[in-house]
């Protein structure tokens, strides 16, 4: 039995979340991953589904690239809506265009720029994190012109992980790889969650969550007023990342980490996939 059966037909793997965060899914380009993420969410039973920006890639959208696994992304948004899990869908740069239709609210579906909740007693302020981005806000030409390349990139990565796989090795990341060895992308990183983490704390919110960097993080931000906890969900193109809630604690879900402990191991230590 394939791994995707067994997590699709297992009971036991089926969870009861509070909260769910996902960004940077990506649709309508090649590196989403589409299929491990319906698998996700077809195993999680959410209170709250919190698409925190870069959903659906307007920038790249094109008609002859919307493949069926896309479609079940969203076919699966919509069983959950009808099966009353409240959806929070937060604008990103990539689908910018639905900012015109912002403070939209369908039933259990809300359409927002940004999202404050108060989750037991503590302030969370949810938004994508591109007001950040000074190419985005200043010259988007620039932006699209790179996320052009990261797109060459990621489908430049899936051709060598087949090699690679053929050969009996395990995949890599070039993506992950620059990203690691280039010094202004490393800084970019840390001075983006440095930001959003002092403005949280600075409008006295406890939790900050972001997407947009693409690096799934959890960790405390002091400053000399104050300190906030600094979230990011990661993403679906390279990482493979949620942030869940439950009994009052934020984790990082590693989708990977998830499907190796259920090939090596047994349902029961799905553990592993999670990180504080």
């Amino acid at each position: 039995m394939h791994i995707f059966d067994l997590i699709k037909t297992d009971p036991i793997a089926m969870r009861d979340v509070e909260i769910v965060v996902l960004s940077d899914l990506h649709l309508g380009t090649f590196g989403c991953h589409a299929k491990e993420l319906v698998h996700y969410l077809k195993n999680i039973r959410p209170k709250k589904l919190i698409l925190n920006g870069d959903i659906v890639d307007i920038w790249y959208f094109k008609k002859r690239y919307f493949p069926k696994e896309h479609f079940q992304v969203v076919e699966t948004f919509l069983e959950m809506l009808q099966d009353g899990v409240e959806i929070y869908y937060l604008t990103g740069n990539h689908d910018d265009m639905l900012r015109r239709l912002s403070d939209l609210s369908l039933g259990k579906f809300k359409l927002l720029d940004k999202l404050v909740l108060k989750i037991d007693n503590q302030l969370h302020w949810f938004f994508h994190g591109d007001v950040f981005d000074a190419s985005i806000q200043h010259a988007k030409w620039i932006a699209k012109l790179g996320g052009q390349g990261y797109e060459l990139l990621i489908r430049i990565n899936r051709f060598v992980n087949v090699v690679l796989n053929k050969m009996g090795r395990p995949s890599m990341s070039l993506s992950k790889a620059v990203k690691t060895n280039v010094k202004k992308a490393i800084k970019y990183v840390n001075d983006f969650e440095l930001t959003a983490a002092e403005l949280a704390i600075d409008n006295g919110y406890d939790y900050v969550i972001c997407g947009h960097i693409h690096q799934a993080q959890n960790r405390v931000v002091r400053n000399q007023y104050g300190s906030v906890v600094y979230l990011n969900s990661g993403d679906w193109v390279e990482n493979l990342t949620a942030l869940e809630y439950n009994e009052r604690e934020w984790r990082i879900f590693d989708y990977e980490v998830w499907v190796r402990s259920m090939e090596m191991n047994s349902v029961s230590e799905l553990r592993t996939a999670f990180t504080r």
